[in-house]
């Protein structure tokens, strides 16, 4: 089973649920919506080739990503955001982030899944074996 453990520090999640107590679900809105814009930007920044239009969104990425223990996907806009400060006093285009973004865009889709399967009751569960007594080999039409 995948648990997302290599993208969510779990522990950190639930420290800031509960430090955010009942705001936490309005608060991780705010992050669903702020970081698919900063995806975004950042995806159109490198098609534009627009080095300066990286920085403020990989930047704002970082921060909300590490406040809901998404590491890996803070690492990565924070490599972004680095190589995109350096690019800029240099005066050249970082193509090299070109992975990274690509990276960014996978890291964001599979964390957000992961926080609203954690976050989303429904989800959790419809999950096989969600509930109760885990049962190995019983499925529809099964005894």
């Amino acid at each position: 089973m995948d648990d997302g453990l290599d993208i969510v520090d779990w522990v950190h999640f639930e420290k800031s649920r509960a430090e955010l107590g009942p705001g936490f679900i309005r608060i991780l809105s705010y992050f669903r919506e702020d970081g698919a814009k900063s995806v975004m930007a950042i995806e159109q920044a490198m098609h534009e080739q627009d080095t300066v239009a990286l920085v403020i969104p990989a930047h704002t990425l970082k921060g909300e990503s590490r406040q809901f223990g998404a590491e890996p996907l803070a690492e990565v806009a924070e490599k972004i955001e680095t190589v995109a400060r350096f690019c800029i006093e240099t005066h050249r285009f970082p193509d090299e982030l070109v992975p990274d973004v690509v990276e960014l865009r996978r890291l964001w889709s599979r964390t957000i899944e992961l926080f609203d399967k954690a976050t989303n009751p429904l989800q959790s569960r419809a999950a096989p074996g969600g509930f109760g007594r885990k049962v190995a080999n019983q499925g529809f039409g099964r005894i």
